[in-house]
């Protein structure tokens, strides 16, 4: 998790899941807000500094905050790219979308299975080192983590705690990818006018064409042969 490149999907010698994620997650769209909180920061410039108050907390309790800011930095590490998960705000991100998704859900699905994923790290660290996963050696939660970071290597025994990490890496390049460093870090270009176009690459349209004729199995199923 140290090092800042993977040349493959394999696990080198400590690595869970590093700023290649985003080649394989794909892009997510930039939130409206970033643009907003510009001319929010603007204002504020113009009138003097103002004091920023204390982040509310709506659903972790101290233990799970410092978990949280922990496993968000393992996943997406300060470099030379850019700030960390924390440094980008990503734990207030998904302690806000955790209590949203709660509300809005109707149910506690998603929280239970993150504040239980947190509670399976604390519980795995004490066994490991007698200590909670927060306050662990950087190697021995890089070992806990690679358990159940490469779903294919996972033990029988940990595939629900592989669905926790799949989900809690999502939401931390989510919220990255939604703060104004991640937009930088695509980079978003935002409306682009296009003054040039050449058409679809004569290579990409032959195998639409393909699969067109023939039909093909994607990630969504199975796709017919198309017919006129």
């Amino acid at each position: 998790m140290a090092e800042n490149k993977t040349q493959s999907n394999e696990p080198q010698s400590a690595g869970v899941s590093r700023r290649d994620i985003f080649h394989i997650i794909g892009s997510v769209p930039a939130l409206a807000a970033v643009a907003a909180g510009s001319a929010v920061a603007h204002e504020h410039t113009a009138a003097g500094p103002a004091a920023t108050p204390p982040f509310a907390r709506k659903v972790f309790d101290d233990q799970q905050w410092r978990t949280v800011h922990v496993l968000c930095d393992l996943i997406i590490p300060a470099d030379e790219h850019g700030p960390s998960a924390t440094q980008s705000g990503v734990p207030e991100f998904m302690d806000d979308w955790l209590a949203f998704r709660t509300q809005q859900d109707g149910n506690e699905n998603l929280q239970a299975q993150v504040f239980g994923g947190l509670m399976w790290l604390d519980r795995e660290s004490q066994k490991l080192s007698g200590r909670n996963f927060a306050d662990a050696a950087v190697e021995q939660q890089k070992q806990i983590v690679d358990r159940v970071a490469w779903p294919a290597k996972a033990a029988e025994a940990d595939q629900a705690w592989v669905a926790f990490f799949n989900t809690y890496r999502n939401l931390t390049a989510t919220g990255f990818l939604s703060s104004k460093a991640g937009v930088a870090y695509l980079p978003y270009l935002g409306n682009t006018v296009v003054t040039h176009w050449d058409g679809c690459d004569p290579k990409v349209w032959a195998i639409i064409e393909e699969r067109l004729k023939n039909g093909y199995k994607g990630l969504g199923g199975e796709v017919k042969p198309w017919t006129a």
